[in-house]
């Protein structure tokens, strides 16, 4: 393993590993209960289902995005059922989509506090292409202590967002894919375009078709033109595929410069009209 990815081979000889908890996070936008149920019919022995909507957000609002970051005493709870100790539990997370829903776990849990957090290289379809066991068992609630404590630090609203990214040595990174991004589609949020003065670095460059990320110089190689800036404010959609992006730029040491903007372009573009971007 590395500091952030473990291999299906690794993770399959810890399975019996009482420290090791792993958290299950596929999910789809289109269908948010497709990747429950997904869980329901298999997945890896031992792990716990994590919901983007019901579990890694808070309820959305008018304005603050489609995916606020929730409340850290509720996602404490839920993770003290998986048996997760704060500081000593390893937690390995895992999607079906590129580390898209995955990530956003592996940026919550080191944003409050838990830095023993780690992916699983090529996620669920890796894992099962390469032959080891899935299972339909839903194992049983376990007695963890987590004790969040959040970094403020790290993240951003839109009036921080309004004032930093007018200044010279502040890089708006927008991770959505380019089609977004330009605003000649939009599937999702009822306003399309990007935050003006932003550039675009879509979140599927950091892996590989099949899910696999792709190695440190190439990581390294996606943030050349950006890292001689002061700071990098991050954002996607809503929060959740810029956390692959977040961790490209961890890969590449540029962690101590970033900050995340969960709003993202949903909660932007909550503020405006359509007239406003036309």
């Amino acid at each position: 393993m590395t500091n952030f990815i473990v291999s299906p081979q690794w993770l399959s000889e810890q399975l019996n590993n009482p420290q090791i908890i792993i958290a299950d996070c596929r999910f789809l936008l289109s269908n948010p209960e497709a990747g429950y149920q997904e869980y329901l019919h298999t997945h890896l022995p031992g792990a716990y289902y994590l919901s983007l909507d019901q579990d890694l957000s808070a309820p959305v609002k008018e304005h603050g995005g489609r995916h606020p970051l929730p409340d850290p005493e509720l996602l404490a709870a839920k993770l003290e059922n998986m048996g997760i100790v704060s500081g000593e539990t390893l937690v390995v997370a895992y999607d079906d989509s590129r580390f898209a829903f995955a990530a956003r776990l592996w940026w919550l849990l080191r944003y409050l506090g838990h830095t023993k957090v780690a992916l699983l290289d090529g996620g669920f379809s890796a894992w099962k292409n390469q032959g080891y066991p899935t299972t339909d068992e839903i194992p049983a609630p376990k007695g963890g202590k987590f004790l969040p404590q959040p970094q403020p630090d790290w993240v951003v609203d839109i009036e921080t967002v309004k004032t930093r990214k007018e200044l010279g040595n502040v890089v708006l990174v927008d991770s959505r894919e380019s089609d977004r991004f330009l605003g000649k589609q939009e599937p999702i949020d009822p306003i399309a375009g990007h935050i003006p003065g932003a550039v675009n670095s879509p979140w599927k460059q950091v892996s590989n078709d099949l899910g696999f990320l792709l190695p440190t110089p190439t990581q390294k190689q996606l943030w050349v033109e950006v890292e001689e800036a002061e700071e990098i404010i991050v954002y996607c959609g809503s929060g959740v595929t810029a956390c692959v992006n977040l961790l490209s730029l961890e890969i590449a040491g540029l962690s101590e410069k970033v900050k995340l903007y969960p709003g993202g372009w949903s909660d932007w573009c909550s503020y405006l009209t359509r007239s406003t971007v036309e």
